[in-house]
């Protein structure tokens, strides 16, 4: 630990939508064992049954008996009843002793993955896409920033889980590319026109879960498709675990430059 890394992330209100499984389950375990009593969470998802069960689990944890609170909220995020739903429990959940606000834009999807940019000929579904991966996440920060104002003692935090494809093409992948690439620019944007606020762009590297083995299996261009294979078969993906870890370091350092792409591997990982 360095000297100026604190021990905590305070007394705090953890939002992290896509809490249910994969990175953000994971997110929701590792802040909960780094916030203050007296902090809270509120954890989104589609899958009720998933949230409730992470719900039980936290509830079992040293910070549950200590007294964190864990609200769940079942919601379709690209509809505005489920976004509307998290913001009304993140203000319910928000009280004055709570001096650390952390909203983790962690829901997102693949997308077809399976089919080439030419192919994308139905408005429909290419705007079904960006409503879920783009739109949802941008008017649910906006609406957590006017929900919960800037105090004095109170820092503002906001994660948006990216990935390397937000910085560079990779073939058959247009959908995620121009949603990771949309998002990035946002909260770069937010991060100019609110300076008051700590905005991080996170990537969590190749990480073994779900989506991964969806990449692996659908992945329309070939090459891309053997790198990830070849990834998984020689075991060069993340635990979920070993990449929250970096993730949760740097919150707790806290001297990212507001805004910043921060990769799990540095500035220098060209490989997805």
């Amino acid at each position: 630990m360095s000297s100026s890394q604190r021990a905590d992330l305070g007394r705090a209100l953890c939002i992290i939508t896509g809490a249910s499984r994969g990175f953000g389950r994971t997110v929701a375990r590792e802040m909960s064992r780094l916030v203050k009593p007296g902090s809270a969470m509120v954890l989104t998802a589609r899958s009720g049954e998933d949230l409730r069960a992470l719900q039980a689990e936290l509830a079992e944890s040293e910070a549950g008996r200590a007294g964190l609170k864990v609200q769940c909220v079942p919601a379709d995020l690209a509809q505005m009843e489920g976004l509307l739903s998290v913001v009304s429990e993140a203000e319910a959940a928000f009280s004055e002793h709570i001096d650390h606000v952390i909203l983790v834009n962690n829901a997102a999807s693949l997308g077809d993955v399976s089919r080439f940019t030419r192919t994308f000929t139905e408005m429909a579904e290419v705007d079904s896409y960006l409503s879920l991966n783009v739109s949802s996440c941008l008017c649910l920060t906006a609406r957590i920033l006017q929900a919960l104002p800037s105090r004095p003692g109170l820092q503002r935090s906001i994660i948006n889980i990216t990935s390397l494809c937000a910085l560079q093409p990779f073939c058959s992948w247009a959908l995620y590319c121009t949603g990771k690439a949309a998002r990035e620019m946002m909260f770069r944007v937010l991060a100019a026109e609110e300076p008051d606020l700590r905005v991080l762009s996170y990537s969590p590297g190749p990480l073994d879960t779900e989506m991964q083995a969806v990449a692996r299996s659908s992945t329309a261009d070939p090459d891309l498709r053997k790198t990830f294979s070849d990834m998984f078969a020689a075991g060069q993906l993340l635990t979920c675990e070993a990449s929250c870890a970096k993730l949760m370091k740097l919150l707790l350092e806290d001297s990212f430059t507001s805004g910043a792409h921060i990769d799990v591997f540095g500035p220098d990982h060209c490989v997805p």
